[in-house]
């Protein structure tokens, strides 16, 4: 298998390449968590301290998502940000998520990897540097958010695995 960062025909080659990145990133992340068991999913770590799986799907889902509609310059439609969000809870800390099936989150992270997709088919290479608002007064290019997108998932995906590390050795315990 040949590994590239070559877009989708009719995207520019940055946007295709940044895109690229984005999709090898959630394909990687869906082979990382593909046959999780439903409490391996609920796990939260040895002292039950840390985000389990579930909780960052849910998450990188909820986060991307953001940053379709920052790009596009469009708030949120209420129905998707009640099926995807909040980002957190009262406490500050990223939603509990219980009970929801891994393929349920896969399938809700698909649809908007699908969007993902489509939002980066209207893009131009030329357009990448116009700026969007990011984290208050602050601001980011599309480029950069594009490439935080797949730079996040990467992220996540360390903890995802750890987690599982953690899991296996707890199951081999009991």
């Amino acid at each position: 298998m040949i590994h590239d960062l070559k877009g989708k025909p009719e995207m520019g080659p940055v946007v295709g390449m940044l895109y690229a990145m984005v999709e090898g990133n959630y394909q990687r992340l869906t082979s990382i968590v593909a046959g999780m068991t439903q409490e391996e999913l609920n796990y939260k770590g040895p002292k039950n301290e840390y985000n389990s799986t579930a909780q960052l799907l849910k998450h990188l889902a909820y986060v991307d998502l953001n940053w379709i509609f920052r790009i596009k310059g469009e708030a949120i439609p209420l129905e998707l940000e009640e099926h995807y969000g909040p980002m957190l809870d009262e406490n500050r800390q990223l939603p509990q998520v219980k009970g929801i099936a891994l393929d349920v989150l896969i399938r809700n992270y698909d649809d908007v990897m699908a969007m993902m997709k489509s939002l980066c088919y209207e893009l131009t290479d030329k357009g990448l540097t116009q700026r969007v608002e990011y984290e208050n007064a602050n601001e980011a290019t599309i480029k950069w958010g594009i490439w935080h997108i797949a730079d996040h998932s990467r992220y996540h995906q360390a903890h995802i695995n750890q987690l599982r590390k953690w899991f296996k050795e707890s199951s081999r315990v009991k």
